[in-house]
């Protein structure tokens, strides 16, 4: 099943659609128990969805269940918790043998009940058209995942091979994400061991060894600068962001820069100080090359 990411950019489900939807929160929360009852009512009028109701406990609890998934659709917050709460949707109905063409029809009321309030409640074209739009990708957004967790889930009943498969690529997910903790944690030592050699540098500033240090602990701030530029990124990766191979390319850069100003200042030989010059030259276009890669693909 494809990533929620992927998914989001697939729809062209933007920064702008998330702050228009959680625009629409007063509005449709309110206008939740509607949604409800036209959901209640199709299925007491049609004998093969009303079939899956046991008994009237039951009918309460999915209601409710509906009410609080489509007061999630307005919450703004559309993070790895949203995907996987919505993948729970699709495994649940597969287990209680809800077939997805009940789930397409129910998403169709939902939808028509939607377009239907907000042509009531909005009166500026413009903004309702923008609203629609807006809705109109969260809503088959969360068909795609609850459709797909559905095939999956029931491709597990029949084939022994993808469930080991499944399991080997949850087990792997989860064996990466404790790796990424792992590296985060190292990241931050590795940090604290940048501070403490910068401020060792700044201390010497202060005890007079002004020409010795001064570089020195400029360059230590630099590296400073950049482990913080690193933890950002990995942080981010954890979150479901992009890996910046750019960020790491920056740490070899600005190390070299730095050993090139306290080999200037200790007056090494021309050939290393050239070396030096030729890595930094060589690294920076590495840098640049990687950078405009990185911000083609935004």
């Amino acid at each position: 099943m494809r990533s929620f990411t992927e998914l989001k950019k697939n729809y062209n489900f933007t920064k702008e659609d998330e702050n228009r939807l959680s625009n629409l929160a007063p509005l449709m929360t309110n206008k939740a128990d509607r949604i409800v009852n036209n959901i209640h009512e199709w299925i007491i009028q049609t004998d093969t969805a009303f079939k899956l109701f046991k008994n009237e406990t039951r009918m309460n609890h999915i209601m409710n269940q509906v009410s609080k998934w489509f007061i999630s659709l307005f919450s703004g917050k559309y993070d790895s918790d949203f995907y996987e709460y919505l993948i729970r949707i699709g495994q649940k109905h597969e287990r209680a043998g809800v077939e997805p063409h009940f789930m397409n029809r129910a998403m169709n009321i939902v939808r028509n009940t939607c377009i239907d309030i907000l042509s009531k409640e909005i009166e500026d074209t413009e903004q309702r058209a923008k609203y629609l739009i807006s809705l109109e990708k969260i809503l088959d957004i969360n068909l795609d995942i609850i459709n797909a967790s559905y095939i999956e889930e029931e491709i597990k009943i029949y084939s022994s091979a993808y469930r080991i498969k499944t399991k080997l690529v949850r087990y792997g997910e989860i064996f990466s994400q404790f790796l990424n903790m792992a590296l985060v944690f190292g990241l931050i030592v590795v940090t604290l061991a940048v501070v403490y050699l910068c401020g060792r540098d700044i201390y010497g500033i202060f005890m007079g060894k002004l020409e010795q240090t001064i570089i020195t602990a400029l360059g230590s701030v630099l590296i400073l600068w950049v482990m913080l530029e690193l933890i950002n990124t990995e942080i981010a990766h954890l979150k479901g962001g992009k890996f910046k191979i750019s960020v790491f390319v920056g740490v070899a850069l600005v190390t070299i820069i730095r050993e090139l100003m306290i080999a200037t200042l200790r007056h090494d030989s021309i050939e290393f100080i050239a070396s030096l010059v030729a890595s930094v030259l060589v690294i920076g276009i590495i840098y640049w090359l990687i950078k405009k890669i990185e911000e083609e693909k935004r």
